[in-house]
């Protein structure tokens, strides 16, 4: 069993950047992925981004070239640096990890709210 806790989230205008910090309750190694879903009030949840063990990433497609994954698995933490923030980003964001995605743990979530 992981437990996963995000942190970062926060209040941030249009064009600002945010970093979330998911960290895990033991060690990541064994964790095939580690990635982050959001999902904003009345809406599914959404891919946002994962990072492999192997170091492969994806992200998807409305976050693509301004959100960073990256992974520290010494601080067994995941990160999601997230630039050029739009109202439209604004969402609970939440840390995922497993094998396949979406894996079996899920953090409690953070939110993140854009002003415009």
């Amino acid at each position: 069993q992981v437990e996963l806790v995000e942190s970062g989230g926060g209040l941030v205008q249009a064009g600002g950047s945010l970093r979330l910090s998911c960290t895990a309750s033991r060690s990541t190694l064994s964790l095939n992925f580690m990635g982050w879903f959001r999902q904003a009030p009345g809406k599914g949840r959404e891919f946002v981004a994962v990072m492999f063990s192997d170091g492969m990433t994806t992200y998807g497609d409305s976050v693509k070239g301004r959100f960073t994954i990256s992974r520290d698995n010494i601080k067994k933490t995941a990160y999601l640096q997230m630039n050029t923030l739009r109202p439209e980003d604004t969402a609970t964001y939440y840390c995922n990890a497993g094998l396949r995605v979406p894996g079996g743990y899920w953090g409690q979530g953070t939110q993140v709210t854009v002003s415009s």
